[in-house]
């Protein structure tokens, strides 16, 4: 069982593994000798005259012997290192470069946790595949070969026989191999099922909790993890079995060449050296194809875990494009159409959005408004229609020079684990510590930061440690000091408190005018002075202009206005 496809990802394999083989294959040759020097010193012992110094001789060319047989399969587990490590190096880069290529769109083909599973245990898998299981499978055909040309100069009949036996085993493995598939193929299934379910309960761990439905999901976990024992033990039957059906054929076909070899000696077929040397050679014929046997389950799961890693690699990538956004950069939307199904989110938008410039797109939720901005940062391009970022159209731009362009920036911005220098540092490394102190002394982080420790402030995961308005800061001190041409801002006000909301807004209008500022909001009163505003009803723009324009025209715009005003009134007085 040898998949070609897994051998041409990996070529430079191959030689480690030719290598291992040749190596156990000097092994092999070694031991053989051994073999027939140690039956000749045995039978020696009934001769009433043997010599001490032929002994003696023969005694160390069995010590060198062993020597090189040692030495011979150190270097084969070497190359077999050498295959594996050149396995795991090459899959792993090969899966991030894919993941690096698809960007935000791979989730679209796996999910974040069986990506880190495959990564994990499904390239582990493969190395025990190319490490153990190839070099064994060709060197398993090889030393049967080898010893039946050896026995066939002793007594050919028990070397056939023995050789046909061997190939009983390969039999045994192809009759279980197409119901092994199938239930590794499940196993695989569950095992990444249970660890995507896992993942998920456990970062919505806090809302679970809220709503009380811990109890709930645990109940799930524990049928899903049943489910996966159940699994987990009819593999290990089955492995079990098929091992205990290759043992009766392996040691049932040694004992059966020993049984002729002895009645061949009786008969005077063979003499007392040759009947020995069959019997304790016997078991060579076997040993290789039976340690294959036990190989054959880890090459399964192997092969069950690359299916998942070529369904990854396989997964066409559209055109990454190769032109670079210019010095213009007004931003032109034509007959713009898109859906995440069959059904469309935008309906032929037709929007222009001039360079150094304030556009606000407003409407209710579910309009399309983050699904627009989705698509100007080239995160789906399956859409209809054309979007333009100067003279070029943004399939053909390409993605690193894009994000080089334009910052997003919405209530969920990513802190990392680390400090505040290394999280402001991912906008622009070369920055200085002053550049980072000035821009945190923008989004009034700054005196917060003096009285911890400074830039070297530890950030938890999350932003765990700081609250949801000190995160948001920080996130948008990042975003200024990547100083790009395009900002998009989905929502980023919403969530927090008041004090940190007017500090962002101050600074995103400090923008106005040099950038191309993009601000997605619910809350209609921050974006009373933006040069347009694009309202989204159902997937269409159905007005657009300025905020004095949209009031008079009486049209949706004003009625969404209308509504929160009276809203905010309202809460007002509550308040009171």
């Amino acid at each position: 069982m040898i998949d070609k496809k897994l051998l041409r990802i990996v070529p430079e394999s191959k030689q480690y593994i030719l290598k291992n083989v040749f190596f156990q294959w000097i092994g092999l040759l070694c031991n053989i000798a051994i073999t027939l020097i140690i039956s000749y010193l045995l039978t020696s012992l009934l001769n009433p005259v043997w010599k001490m110094t032929t002994m003696i001789q023969l005694f160390f060319i069995v010590i060198v012997l062993i020597v090189v047989r040692v030495k011979a399969l150190q270097k084969a587990v070497d190359m077999g290192y050498q295959s594996s490590k050149a396995v795991k190096l090459k899959l792993r880069k090969q899966i991030f470069e894919k993941v690096l290529q698809l960007q935000t769109r791979y989730v679209q083909t796996i999910e974040t946790s069986s990506l880190i599973q495959l990564t994990g245990e499904g390239v582990e898998q493969l190395e025990i595949y190319f490490n153990q299981y190839l070099p064994q499978f060709f060197y398993a055909i090889l030393a049967p070969f080898t010893l039946f040309i050896v026995l066939s100069f002793i007594r050919v009949q028990i070397a056939l026989l023995l050789f046909i036996c061997v190939f009983l085993i390969p039999i045994v493995i192809m009759l279980i191999q197409r119901w092994a598939k199938r239930l590794l193929s499940k196993y695989w299934n569950l095992y990444t099922s249970l660890a995507d379910h896992f993942l998920e309960n456990l970062q919505g761990l806090n809302t679970l909790k809220i709503y009380q439905s811990d109890a709930y999901k645990h109940q799930q976990m524990n049928e899903d993890a049943e489910k996966f024992r159940k699994i987990t033990m009819k593999v290990l039957t089955m492995q079990l079995n098929s091992i205990t059906i290759m043992d009766l054929v392996a040691y049932g076909g040694a004992g059966l060449g020993m049984i002729l070899a002895l009645l061949s000696y009786r008969s005077g077929s063979l003499t007392l050296l040759t009947c020995l040397f069959i019997i304790l050679i016997s078991a060579e014929f076997f040993l290789p194809m039976r340690l294959l046997g036990s190989y054959f389950h880890i090459a399964m799961n192997g092969m069950a875990a690359s299916k998942k890693i070529f369904a990854l690699l396989e997964t066409k990538e559209n055109d990454n494009g190769t032109l670079k956004v210019g010095t213009n950069y007004d931003i032109e939307v034509k007959n713009l159409s898109f859906g995440y199904r069959e059904e469309d989110v935008l309906h032929d938008v037709s929007v222009c959005i001039p360079q150094n410039t304030y556009t606000a797109i407003v409407g209710q939720s579910g309009c399309g408004k983050s699904t627009f901005a989705n698509l100007l940062l080239k995160k789906y391009d399956h859409y209809q229609g054309n979007i333009y970022i100067g003279n070029n159209e943004l399939r053909d731009i390409d993605t690193l020079n894009l994000f080089q362009n334009i910052t997003y920036l919405n209530s969920q911005s990513y802190l990392f684990q680390g400090t505040v220098k290394e999280n402001l540092k991912m906008a622009r490394p070369n920055a200085s510590d002053q550049e980072l102190w000035d821009v945190l002394e923008k989004v009034n982080l700054s005196e917060f930061l003096k009285e911890q420790d400074g830039l070297n402030t530890k950030v938890l995961e999350k932003g765990t440690n700081f609250s949801g308005g000190q995160c948001q800061r920080l996130a948008f001190a990042r975003a200024l000091l990547h100083d790009s041409k395009i900002y998009i801002f989905d929502e980023a006000t919403s969530n927090i408190d008041v004090e940190s909301e007017e500090i962002l807004l101050s600074q995103l209008k400090k923008l106005i005018g040099h950038k191309t500022v993009i601000l997605i909001s619910h809350r209609l009163a921050n974006i009373v002075d933006a040069d347009q505003i694009l309202v989204l009803q159902d997937g269409k723009v159905v007005e657009k202009g300025t905020h004095e324009t949209l009031k008079q025209n009486q049209g949706h715009y004003a009625k969404l206005w209308e509504q929160q005003y009276q809203l905010e009134q309202f809460k007002g007085e509550e308040t009171v």
